[in-house]
């Protein structure tokens, strides 16, 4: 998308990954300092460092302080600035898929680094009751506490029962990375999930999740990661490079990479 969006710009731009499980095993702060020196602008920080992250950055965005998690990481004469570009893409998504959904009562699997943003923007487009469930139930208790105090009218509920707690609800997200290609399955159990609810899954590899599937089989509106992946990264590209992007562009070059791996998978 990156690459794509400087392309139409008329500049280009080189982006890699940088995967932490495919070694050599270098600690995170050294991570760092390796993209510093090899002349990196910046980097995108995913699943599991965004929380990770935080000790190694000398200064942070209003956001991604409140929330307590960073996804973009921007390089600038030796000093690291982080912030939150996953609050913009998650709620910018949702306005653009879900625009006309019942919100009175949703649940979300997942209180980690994409969790904390989720939150926040469910919260922001008026959710009325939050339930949220972690597999931890102190992170989950901890994310409750701080969307408290950045004063998000909302009543936010600690559950130990992910499928107890569905019941009732409008709609249902995934922010935790069960459904990833190296995390298979469903974060609840199917039987939880019921045709009149709406359902997100933040997970983009793969685009389809069973989560996804298996809500699409049972009748209910999905939205899964693939809008939240792009307009993070179409505010991400603005911060590296000062400019703003063809979003045309990154979302073509987006679709083109699902289709692959969906072929790849088949």
């Amino acid at each position: 998308m990156h690459e794509a969006a400087a392309l139409a710009a008329g500049f280009s731009l080189v982006y890699r990954r940088l995967d932490l499980d495919l070694g050599p095993d270098i600690p995170l702060s050294e991570l760092l300092k390796l993209a510093d020196w090899m002349g990196f602008d910046g980097l995108n920080v995913t699943y599991p460092c965004k929380q990770a992250v935080l000790p190694y950055l000398d200064e942070l965005s209003e956001n991604a302080r409140g929330v307590g998690a960073v996804n973009t990481v921007v390089l600038r004469d030796g000093r690291r600035f982080g912030h939150n570009t996953d609050i913009w893409g998650f709620t910018e998504a949702f306005r653009n898929e879900l625009p006309d959904v019942p919100r009175t009562r949703v649940l979300q699997l997942g209180a980690g680094g994409a969790g904390s943003a989720v939150a926040f923007g469910l919260l922001s487009e008026g959710v009325g009751e939050l339930r949220l469930f972690d597999p931890d139930r102190a992170r989950a208790e901890l994310l409750a506490r701080e969307m408290a105090e950045l004063g998000k009218a909302a009543e936010i509920v600690v559950v130990e029962d992910a499928g107890a707690a569905a019941e009732g609800c409008d709609g249902i997200v995934n922010a935790s990375p069960v459904g990833m290609q190296k995390m298979p399955g469903l974060p609840l159990p199917a039987e939880a999930i019921r045709g009149e609810a709406w359902v997100v899954d933040v997970v983009y590899f793969p685009i389809e999740t069973e989560f996804l599937a298996t809500a699409r089989a049972r009748g209910c509106r999905v939205m899964g990661g693939g809008g939240m992946a792009l307009w993070q990264a179409v505010r991400a590209f603005e911060l590296f490079t000062g400019q703003k992007p063809d979003q045309r562009a990154m979302r073509e070059a987006f679709a083109r990479k699902a289709r692959l791996m969906a072929a790849a998978n088949d």
